[in-house]
């Protein structure tokens, strides 16, 4: 596995704790109300495991599983690797800057936090764009 992947998957990897950890506040919450700021982590559980786990696991493991060009490209075998680092850069800013200020209620914090999840979204699909090809027979 590259060490592109890896980093993705450890991230993701830590996301779907955390939004684990906060959902489980919220949860307690809920049966026993002694924490009233517990309900108001609902973005950050939201942004953190569709954003941070969900899509970061499947884009690093697709940056491992797709085609490479191993014959057009020799040096760089998974093509434009710049892109898929963009990309996991963008993803993670984005989930750390809309998961605190949904938690706040500021608006535009979230607006630039889901801003930055979708460029790094673009980002990725540029990076695999020239990788999906049709299967040769």
């Amino acid at each position: 596995m590259p060490p592109l992947s890896r980093y993705m998957v450890r991230l993701a990897l830590l996301h779907l704790a955390l939004g684990f950890f906060f959902g489980g506040l919220m949860l307690a919450h809920k049966a026993f109300p002694i924490a009233p700021w517990a309900m108001r982590l609902l973005p950050w559980h939201i942004h953190g495991l569709l954003i941070g786990w969900t899509i970061q696991l499947a884009f690093g493991v697709a940056y491992w599983i797709f085609p490479r060009f191993a014959l057009e490209r020799p040096g760089d075998p998974r093509g434009r690797a710049g892109w898929a680092r963009a990309s996991l850069v963008l993803l993670n800013a984005g989930v750390l800057c809309a998961g605190p200020a949904g938690a706040m209620g500021w608006g535009p914090g979230l607006a630039l936090g889901s801003a930055l999840e979708t460029l790094g979204v673009l980002a990725f699909v540029i990076h695999l764009w020239p990788r999906v090809r049709p299967a040769i027979l």
